[in-house]
């Protein structure tokens, strides 16, 4: 069976590694018999480079490999190309494709819903900031911005507001700022982020001691998230068999 090569971003945090490794092995356990690696594109190990050359040293001729980023930027489109470029001039018998990444999937917003919810916030009066991570193109912060309205949709909260950690505005003290004038008395910030780590620690700082907000838990090992991660295999496998084979 081909594998999935599941490549995160990568952290300095070692909090970052260990999430993504559960979120991974709860893939693993929705389909044991597949043969599912974890690498990273940077700062955490093991590299892309290195599961691709043990993937094509046991033998395999193919392999699907899933971006798990939550938007399609510089790593998704140049940073891991380039990657699965060099890896298959080092082996060119094995051959490789990039599945879509996970993107603004509307069951990673149920995932983050349930995040909020494990918070305990009464829903009633709530207000929500949910924050990303903010991009220097200012297209992609129209389109996370877009998703708060989505969040919000089917819950009873009184008000969702985007924020970003860097690079764009509104910032996190502007969305508090916003939902309190709209009279949200409960603040929860969601994590638009697959893990914890420094940015997502910048954001708590930056609201620490704010009375009744609440910091909720990064999308993690969310058994949604593992749905998504399945799919973009599976798509990206039946695209490549339906034109019989696979390339990078």
């Amino acid at each position: 069976m081909t594998p999935l090569i599941a490549v995160a971003h990568g952290s300095r945090d070692p909090r970052s590694a260990g999430t993504v490794a559960a979120a991974v092995a709860a893939v693993r356990a929705r389909r044991p018999e597949l043969d599912v690696r974890l690498c990273f594109l940077d700062l955490s190990a093991p590299s892309v480079d290195r599961i691709l050359d043990s993937v094509a040293a046991e033998g395999h001729r193919s392999a699907v490999v899933v971006p798990l980023l939550l938007g399609s930027a510089f790593h998704a489109r140049v940073d891991l190309p380039a990657l699965l470029r060099t890896g298959r001039d080092r082996h060119p018998l094995l051959r490789t494709r990039q599945a879509e990444v996970l993107g603004q999937d509307e069951r990673l917003l149920d995932a983050v819903r349930d995040r909020v919810r494990d918070t305990g916030a009464p829903r009633d009066g709530l207000g929500v900031v949910l924050a990303a991570v903010g991009s220097s193109d200012p297209e992609a912060n129209a389109r996370t911005a877009a998703l708060a309205d989505r969040l919000r949709h089917g819950t009873g909260w009184a008000g969702v507001s985007p924020c970003f950690a860097t690079a764009a505005e509104p910032t996190i003290e502007q969305a508090v700022a916003d939902l309190r004038a709209r009279g949200c008395r409960r603040l929860v910030v969601a994590p638009w982020f697959l893990a914890p780590g420094l940015l997502t620690d910048r954001l708590a700082r930056a609201v620490a001691g704010v009375d009744d907000v609440t910091f909720a838990a990064p999308i993690g090992a969310h058994p949604r998230l593992a749905e998504v991660v399945l799919d973009r295999y599976e798509a990206a496998l039946s695209a490549s068999l339906s034109r019989g084979s696979l390339s990078a």
